[in-house]
């Protein structure tokens, strides 16, 4: 007779959730994609799967409300229609009748543990892979029905008057570079083919645009002597690259070497390129000072003779080459940049040669010029980009000169080899502290990476400690909130079955705020990270000791 009980009280219960459950996945569903919907502008068929990708996260919150509504109404009416006083007068206590609402609240929790973990992440990462696997149509969609596209990452706005995805043709295109509200450069061109390149990291989107004109910051134009030429901006994950989203495995071996998570990473490297700049500047700096002394002590010398001392002094050039040039430059200041890059000003000269025959191709005069870092942190090239040079001592100036693919001096390499493993990824925790590597210390740019990588680092370990408490504390919490809401139901049987529902959400809310204040508390440096973890679980024993007042009443009565 009591296990016939126990099924018939937890068929009612299983209706009432799979219906509640039901409804609210359908209604909360549709407002976890508008953020994807109006940032990325998808069609309807990554709709649907969005939908799909998006259920667990969903489900995460819907099956602990709809378990609390479902105890709550059945086990109210149970009781309104005097069947729990049956019960009681056949000798069946009323701890004996919660065990159906029990193990509904059991299989919440472990359910809710496996979704959190290991079943939200997979879907998360797997809806990304759909967003990127339909980068293409995504970019030209937005593009055919706003006229632009902004690329998630990067802070690039691509504006085209027409857009033929058959073809992977835009005309008419505008790309815009944008830094902190501040616009860097306008690129512009006729005609442009687009390629996506999807990888395991990170994704490409490559531009080969047919004669493209650039404006700068100081609002020059150049034109490229190539006919076409290839931009690619690269941006990384959309949606999975935060903690939240991460497994627990992944979560430990990010604990264990930081630079697996990508944001830690991203921000190392570029800590890395701003270092190698003010490295390589330090350098350039050297040999010009020393050159500087050397001809201070010739001008001595020649200062009462009768040769000008200032056709005497030779120059000392600073070298670089690439796989077609040669290049020799000398200028009368040198100062690393913010923008990881080298500023030469002064009196600016570069020779440059052919790299095969050593004949020397042009000689460039000019007071401005500046080398930046190009391509993988980790092997970088050096772009050197010269503006108003006058050419071989003639009245001819050219506006903009550039020379790609220089390589930086090796013993550079060799400098930075103790910031990198023996498989050649950075150490994160080595870039916190370059002091020892530049004399002079790190520059403001420098000194800001560093202190934002060492922020970046203890919060990660913050999050990851947060994460891992406030999941195991809201599945946890799923089996006292249930439980209030069967002993909440039984005390208002007498009132609207509803009015119980609303009385056992004010628990589980208070359960949620110590969730949320106990992760901001746990996240936030200036604060012990301990007292936001103790934090959580003390909203959790709240719950369990309302629990037990609540069925001492019961027993009681």
């Amino acid at each position: 007779m009591l296990f016939t009980l126990h099924r018939y009280i937890f068929r009612e219960l299983v209706k009432v959730f799979l219906l509640a459950a039901v409804a609210l996945t359908l209604v909360l569903s549709f407002g976890s994609i508008l953020r994807p919907v109006q940032e990325y502008g998808v069609g309807p068929r990554q709709v649907v799967y969005l939908l799909g990708y998006f259920l667990p996260i969903t489900l995460t919150f819907v099956l602990p409300m709809a378990a609390l509504f479902a105890a709550a109404l059945v086990y109210g009416r149970f009781a309104s229609d005097n069947e729990l006083d049956a019960c009681k007068a056949s000798g069946i206590s009323l701890l004996t009748l919660v065990y159906p609402g029990l193990a509904l609240a059991a299989i919440v929790a472990i359910a809710n543990l496996f979704l959190s973990f290991d079943v939200t992440p997979a879907f998360v990462h797997g809806a990304e892979r759909s967003l990127k696997a339909d980068a293409k149509q995504i970019l030209f969609r937005n593009i055919q029905r706003r006229g632009y596209y902004k690329v998630p990452v990067g802070g690039y706005l691509i504006y085209a008057d027409y857009a033929d995805s058959q073809s992977d043709t835009l005309l008419g295109v505008i790309c815009t570079e944008v830094k902190n509200d501040r616009i860097e450069e306008i690129t512009a061109v006729d005609t442009a083919k687009v390629k996506f390149i999807r990888q395991e990291g990170s994704n490409q989107v490559q531009i080969a645009a047919y004669k493209p004109s650039q404006i700068g910051i100081e609002d020059e134009v150049w034109f490229h002597s190539e006919d076409w030429v290839v931009f690619t901006i690269e941006f990384g994950s959309l949606l999975g690259d935060e903690i939240e989203f991460k497994k627990v495995d992944e979560m430990k071996r990010i604990q264990a070497d930081l630079m697996r998570f990508d944001p830690v990473a991203k921000l190392a490297r570029e800590t890395f390129a701003q270092f190698t700049a003010e490295l390589l500047a330090q350098d350039i700096e050297k040999i010009l000072t020393a050159e500087n002394a050397e001809n201070a002590e010739k001008k001595l010398r020649l200062k009462n003779s009768a040769i000008s001392a200032n056709s005497a002094v030779k120059k000392n050039f600073y070298k670089l080459h690439s796989a077609e040039k040669l290049i020799e430059f000398a200028a009368s200041q040198c100062v690393a940049g913010d923008e990881r890059n080298i500023k030469l000003s002064g009196e600016v000269v570069v020779i440059e040669y052919d790299a095969t025959s050593k004949e020397r191709i042009c000689t460039l005069r000019c007071t401005e010029a500046s080398l930046h870092i190009e391509g993988d942190e980790l092997a970088p090239t050096l772009t050197m980009d010269i503006s108003n040079a006058r050419v071989d001592d003639s009245a001819f100036v050219r506006m903009r000169h550039i020379i790609r693919g220089l390589i930086p001096p090796a013993k550079l390499g060799t400098v930075t080899k103790e910031f990198k493993t023996e498989n050649g990824s950075l150490k994160a925790e080595k870039l916190t502290s370059v002091l020892s590597a530049l004399q002079k210390g790190p520059g403001a740019k420098l000194d800001s990476l560093q202190n934002r990588l060492q922020k970046k680092m203890q919060r990660t370990l913050a999050e990851i400690e947060s994460e891992i408490h406030s999941r195991l504390v809201f599945a946890a919490g799923c089996v006292p909130t249930i439980l209030i809401g069967i002993g909440l139901g039984i005390i208002k049987r007498g009132g609207h079955l509803l009015s119980a529902f609303a009385a056992s959400c004010v628990p589980a809310a208070v359960l949620i705020v110590c969730i949320i204040s106990g992760k901001h508390i746990t996240e936030n440096l200036s604060s012990a990270g301990v007292s936001g973890i103790v934090l959580m679980w003390v909203g959790l024993v709240f719950l369990c000791v309302l629990a037990v007042i609540i069925y001492r009443r019961l027993l009681k009565n």
